[in-house]
């Protein structure tokens, strides 16, 4: 009971010094307010980004001539930039070199492509991938409409296409893909199949592209470009052997000298999330010293609110004594009451953060998250707030001598 009637004293105060209690508010609201905006909106988009990343394959690696994220200085990159493209033919003889991978992906790709269909067209931005049969089978991509490639389709040339679901919508509002013809650049393919929907990461899409068997893409675009392999295990407790074996297999192929590095980049799926989260994790950290400064004045301002409702209390305080209230009550009162102040404002600023970096998340396209380990982390921030700076206060009330304190005016 005395408890809740010291929280009804707190809220009372709060109530009758409305301006000087919103402007405290304020500072808690803020510093839990950029804490927890930019932590719902990066949890949201890990989230998004491991889906899609788990939603490719756990047991499946890709391998390419550079980083997925490079970092370093000019020599680091000019180190890179030396190393020798990856091969069509390196990638088939690795095929027939290794017996672990279940399937070898080659794929060769080129960018900025306008995909024309009657009097429709799309935008210069499609990305064209010329790819082989196992291509579909390591990344067990899905169709909505059709079929993927055959092997006669890579072995014949026949000029077929599978398109993402973003250059279907543009081209074929109306009328269905299947067999129709497309024209890219001065080329034409027939339409065999249409993927499912990918969605976005980071706002991007993932359906602006089309695929076409590997050998017409060499034809028409040439080969003057690395290649990437995407390989699959049998399973996930495989992808190691695997691997190696790979690695192994690509050194002899590609004739690097024993003791010296590989001269191609193995990317799997945990490296990609854990880059990732490499990244996000300077964002949370400047977050988090916003966040410190911001409670810190917000803590300054509450010790404040509080050193001047003592004052103004003074003789409540000594009437309080005189009839019998311990220090021990005096001192809780005013401790619940800082705290209850430091709870109302970080409420405020988790409700906000959370709407806030939901909208962030909302308009990169991700699906929106509930970081409870970040609220329960924000509400245990302001308690400690409403203590730490609560106590000097709430001790200078309890400590008051009764007699000075009914004198007080």
């Amino acid at each position: 009971m005395q408890v809740l009637e010291s929280i009804k004293l707190a809220l009372g105060s709060i109530r009758g010094s409305k301006l000087r209690s919103i402007l405290t508010l304020l500072g808690i609201a803020i510093g839990l307010f950029s804490i927890i905006i930019v932590m719902t909106a990066i949890s949201a988009i890990q989230k998004s980004v491991e889906d899609t990343f788990n939603s490719i394959g756990t047991n499946n690696f890709i391998v390419q001539k550079y980083p997925a994220i490079q970092v370093g200085g000019p020599h680091a990159q000019r180190h890179l930039r030396n190393r020798k493209d990856l091969t069509v033919k390196e990638g088939e003889k690795l095929r027939g070199m290794t017996m672990l991978p279940v399937a070898v992906g080659i794929s060769l790709a080129t960018g900025n492509k306008v995909i024309k269909y009657g009097n429709e067209k799309t935008n210069p931005t499609v990305y064209v991938a010329g790819v082989n049969y196992d291509y579909f089978v390591a990344l067990d991509l899905k169709l909505a409409e059709g079929r993927n490639f055959s092997k006669s389709d890579d072995e014949y040339d026949k000029p077929v296409a599978v398109l993402g679901a973003d250059i279907a919508d543009k081209l074929f509002k109306n009328v269905y893909p299947i067999g129709e013809r497309i024209k890219v650049d001065l080329y034409n393919f027939e339409v065999i199949g249409v993927f499912a929907k990918r969605g976005t990461i980071m706002g991007q899409t993932q359906d602006n592209f089309i695929c076409i068997p590997l050998s017409v893409f060499e034809k028409h675009f040439g080969s003057e470009r690395s290649a990437q392999f995407i390989l699959m295990s049998e399973n996930k407790e495989q992808i190691e052997a695997t691997q190696d074996e790979v690695i192994g297999a690509l050194r002899k192929i590609r004739k690097v000298e024993t003791g010296k590095e590989n001269d191609f980049e193995i990317v799997t799926n945990e490296q990609l999330i854990d880059q990732f989260n490499e990244i996000t994790k300077y964002f949370k950290i400047g977050a988090g010293v916003i966040a410190f400064i911001a409670l810190l004045a917000a803590g300054i301002g509450i010790m404040n609110i509080m050193l001047v409702s003592v004052t103004e209390r003074t003789k409540e305080i000594g009437i309080r004594k005189a009839i019998g209230a311990r220090k021990k009550t005096i001192l809780t009162q005013f401790v619940i009451e800082a705290v209850a102040l430091s709870w109302l404002g970080g409420l405020i600023g988790i409700i906000l953060g959370l709407l806030g970096g939901n909208m962030v998340a909302i308009f990169l396209g991700v699906s929106v998250v509930l970081p409870i380990e970040w609220i329960m982390i924000g509400l245990l921030v302001t308690s400690f707030v409403g203590i730490v700076f609560g106590v000097y206060p709430a001790v200078k009330a309890a400590n008051l001598d009764p007699i000075e304190a009914l004198r007080y005016e």
